[in-house]
């Protein structure tokens, strides 16, 4: 059997990346960040680890980097609080576990894994998200833990508008993997949007629609505006363009895109193959976004920033 050349891509929010945040350096950190996130994924791999384990080893890195919305750094709900959603899922088996309105659990894409390989459940939300994760041992925080000034910042300048701005960066991070031996896998983390209404649920728990992976075709993990992503069934629809219609990873990609743009979303989206291809592609002004296989590294944010 031939072994298959492993890669990681990962993404950290499509959207406007407006220089007026009030954090000159935000940009530069955060493509650290990116950095430090493929060197956790790229670790696993390189040792010849599997892609479920990288996927998970590099979003917890960006769970933990305040730039992200997610984990700590996330976005505040319309009462002021950060509720969590994540997801992971394993090509080879088709195995997923997912949870949404998390408060407390510092580490959410680590406790959707402990759900993905306890069962027989897929999907759990507030409380009794965050029960399990106290009862597996997971690391519990206060919810101020995950807040910053400039979150807090951006939630009172947005409710003193009197509702959402499109024009922001949608947050949301997710790691795409496939492993030397041709299994792929896929996990996504975020915070949601500034001023969600509270209980509001995004695409990236929904398996199929923000995070969703098949040995048979594809893993993805997308960022964006989540509802229109729920609607065009986003990963799931990209995937099966490519088992069933024959469409190269790339012009699936982009024709989901183009689909949600339709609808009236945007967004981006990252995706593997079983054999090692790679697309990503995004309808917003940029996406942090970043590449590692066994020749190095790279990670972009603007769409004039070529990626190998």
């Amino acid at each position: 059997m031939t072994e298959t050349q492993w890669k990681l891509v990962i993404h950290g929010g499509a959207g406007a990346m407006r220089p007026d945040h009030g954090d000159a350096d935000h940009e530069q950190r955060a493509r650290q960040g990116l950095r430090d996130a493929l060197d956790a994924g790229s670790a696993v791999l390189r040792e010849g680890g599997s892609a479920v384990d990288a996927v998970e080893a590099a979003v917890r890195v960006l769970e933990d980097d305040a730039c992200f919305n997610a984990g700590r750094g996330s976005t505040l709900n319309a009462e002021g609080l950060v509720e969590l959603d994540a997801a992971i899922m394993d090509g080879a088996t088709r195995r997923a576990g997912a949870v949404s309105g998390l408060r407390t659990t510092r580490a959410p894409i680590s406790l959707a894994r402990r759900l993905m390989e306890r069962g027989p459940h897929v999907l759990l939300s507030s409380e009794g998200a965050d029960r399990l994760a106290r009862e597996e041992g997971l690391e519990q925080v206060d919810n101020d833990w995950f807040v910053t000034g400039e979150r807090r910042r951006q939630l009172e300048e947005l409710l003193a508008k009197g509702g959402f701005d499109s024009d922001v960066k949608y947050g949301t991070v997710g790691a795409v993997a496939v492993d030397t031996n041709g299994h792929i896998a896929a996990a996504t983390s975020t915070g949601g949007l500034t001023a969600k209404q509270w209980g509001r649920i995004g695409d990236t728990p929904v398996i199929g629609a923000g995070t969703y992976a098949d040995d048979r075709a594809a893993a993805v993990s997308a960022t964006g505006s989540g509802e229109y992503f729920i609607r065009a069934v986003a990963g799931h629809q990209l995937a099966e363009r490519v088992r069933l219609a024959g469409d190269s990873l790339q012009a699936a990609l982009d024709s989901v895109l183009q689909d949600i743009q339709d609808l009236g979303g945007k967004g981006g989206m990252i995706a593997v193959g079983p054999s090692g291809e790679a697309a990503w592609g995004f309808t917003t002004p940029a996406m942090y976004r970043g590449v590692a296989d066994a020749s190095g590294a790279q990670v972009a944010t603007y769409a004039d920033e070529d990626m190998r």
